[in-house]
C-alpha cells in the first residue's frame, strides 16, 4: 500500500541524497543495489557545479583510464589524457542515465530538520521525509577568503577561483594569484601566458612531477598504495585534510607545472600574503623554507616509490630521476604596491563546503562538519567527498567507490537496526 500523502510532502523514502554529482550517483547506484528507495535532490543539473562553478581550461589532476564510478569506467580513447570540465560534466551525466538514478534537478535543498521517525528535508519543489540523509554536495562549493581582502583598496579587482573563467575577464596589468595549489600554478600559468604580468603568492605547497620514471605519479600513487592510505593510518588526520592539492595540471603534453616552470615562464613568485597596508600587499619572508619543505618531501616520496618499484620488481619503468631545487632568488620581494603593480587580485586560496541548510547540531567550534569517516554525528546521517574521508583518495572521482561501498553498507545496517527498534516498541506498546 502506498504511504499516505501527507500536507506538503512530495514523497517519502528510506533515504534521501542530497548532490548529483560523482559521489551521490554512486552512493544512488549502491542504495539501488541495496534496494533502498531513495531520492537524489539536486540543486540543479546533474554534475551542475563541473558545468557551472569552474574556470574555462580546467582538467582533472587524474588521467582519464582513473576516471571510474562502481560499476562505469572511462570508455574513450584517450585512457592516458586528462578530462576537461565539460568532459567530466558528461561522464557524470552519462553515468546517472546508465544506471538510472532517481535524480529529482532543479531542487535545492532549503533545511534539514529532525522529524518523528527520521528527517525531513524542505526543498524549493516540496518536502521529503527519510529515515537517512547522505550529504554529497562536495567540499568545493564556497571559496575561503582570508580576511586581510576587506583591507583591499576599491581601485584592485578581485576575484576567487570560483568566480574566475578566463583571462579576459582580467584588466590587462598586473595580476597577484594567492595560493600556490593546483589552482594556484594553474592560473598563474594561464594569466602570464595571455600577457598580463603575473606574481604568485606562495605558502605550504605540494610538488610533484607530471610524469615520474616514464608514469604518471597519480599511476605510482594508486599502485604503490599511497592513495589506498586510510584516515585512520595517519598521525595527525586534521591536518592531513587540510593538504593543498599537488602542483599538477592535465594536458595533452603530460607537462610538470612548479614554481621552476611558472619562473621560467616569467611569473614572479613571492612568499605568503601575511597583511595588506597602506595600499602595500605584504609578503612572508619564509618563502625559501617553505620551498625547500615542498622539495625535501617530494624528494622523500620518490625514494618511497623508488624502493616500492624494487620490491615489486616492476619491469618497463625509467630510471630513478631527481629534480632540480625550487629556484629562489637572494631577496624575494616582500612587498607589492597595489592598484600599480597590481590590478587584480585571485584568491586560490581553497574551498569548504557549505552546509548552512543543515539545521542540526553536529557543527564544532569552528563551524566543521563533525562525522567519524563519514558517519555524522546525528544518527541516520552521512557525508561523502571530503578531503581524506576515509581514505587518501575520498576527493578523487575514482575514489568514491570505497568509500560509498562502506558507507552505503553502513546505512543499511543503521536503517535495518532502527527497523528493529521500532517494531519492538510497537509490539511493547500492543503488550
Amino acid at each position: 500500500m502506498a504511504p499516505r500523502a501527507l500536507r506538503g510532502v512530495s514523497g517519502i523514502v528510506d533515504v534521501v541524497v542530497i548532490g548529483a554529482g560523482h559521489s551521490g550517483l554512486a552512493m544512488s547506484h549502491l542504495l539501488g543495489q541495496r534496494s533502498l528507495k531513495h531520492v537524489v535532490l539536486e540543486r540543479g543539473g546533474v554534475a551542475n557545479t563541473w558545468r557551472t562553478e569552474r574556470w574555462d581550461s580546467m582538467s582533472l589532476l587524474t588521467p582519464n583510464w582513473m576516471t571510474r564510478l562502481p560499476g562505469y569506467g572511462y570508455q574513450g580513447n584517450d585512457p592516458d589524457g586528462y578530462m576537461s570540465v565539460g568532459e567530466v560534466g558528461d561522464f557524470i551525466s552519462s553515468y546517472a542515465t546508465y544506471i538510472s538514478a532517481p535524480v529529482l534537478t532543479r531542487t535545492a535543498v532549503t533545511g534539514v530538520v529532525r522529524s518523528r521517525d527520521g528527517y525531513r528535508v524542505a526543498t524549493s519543489r516540496g518536502d521529503w521525509l527519510c529515515r537517512a540523509v547522505v550529504l554529497a554536495t562536495g567540499a568545493f562549493n564556497k571559496p575561503t577568503v582570508p580576511r586581510l581582502a576587506a583591507a583591499m583598496p576599491a581601485s584592485v579587482e578581485q576575484l576567487s577561483a570560483h568566480t574566475y573563467r578566463n583571462p579576459e575577464q582580467l584588466a590587462r596589468a598586473g595580476v597577484l594569484v594567492v595560493g600556490g595549489s593546483a589552482t594556484g600554478v594553474q592560473l598563474a600559468e594561464e594569466i602570464q601566458r595571455s600577457g598580463r604580468p603575473v606574481t604568485i603568492a606562495v605558502g605550504e605547497h605540494v610538488r610533484l612531477p607530471r610524469v615520474y620514471r616514464d608514469r604518471d605519479i597519480q599511476w605510482w600513487m594508486l599502485a604503490s598504495g599511497v592513495l589506498d592510505q586510510r584516515i585512520e593510518e595517519v598521525d595527525e588526520p586534521d591536518r592531513a585534510r587540510r593538504v593543498p592539492s599537488p602542483q599538477l595540471v592535465g594536458t595533452p603534453q603530460h607537462a610538470t607545472l612548479d614554481l621552476n616552470v611558472l619562473q621560467g615562464q616569467g611569473v614572479k613568485v613571492v612568499g605568503r600574503l601575511m597583511g595588506i597596508r597602506d595600499s602595500k600587499a605584504q609578503f612572508s619572508g619564509s618563502l625559501r623554507n617553505v620551498c625547500a619543505l615542498a622539495d625535501l618531501k617530494m624528494n622523500r616520496l620518490l625514494a618511497w616509490i623508488d624502493q616500492w618499484a624494487e620490491r615489486s620488481t616492476l619491469s618497463g619503468v625509467g630510471p630513478v630521476e631527481r629534480y632540480a631545487p625550487t629556484a629562489v632568488g637572494d631577496a624575494p620581494r616582500l612587498e607589492l604596491r597595489l592598484g600599480k603593480d597590481v590590478r587584480t587580485v585571485i584568491w586560490a586560496t581553497g574551498f569548504r563546503p557549505d552546509f548552512s541548510w543543515l539545521d542540526l547540531p553536529v557543527f564544532d567550534r569552528k563551524g566543521d562538519l563533525k562525522h567519524d569517516r563519514g558517519v555524522v554525528d546525528a544518527p541516520g546521517v552521512y557525508v561523502l567527498g571530503l578531503p581524506y574521508l576515509r581514505r587518501r583518495k575520498s576527493s578523487f572521482i575514482h575514489g568514491a567507490e570505497d568509500d560509498v561501498r562502506e558507507l552505503s553498507a553502513h546505512i543499511a545496517d543503521y536503517l535495518d537496526r532502527s527497523t528493529s527498534q521500532t517494531m519492538f516498541h510497537l509490539r511493547s506498546v500492543a503488550v
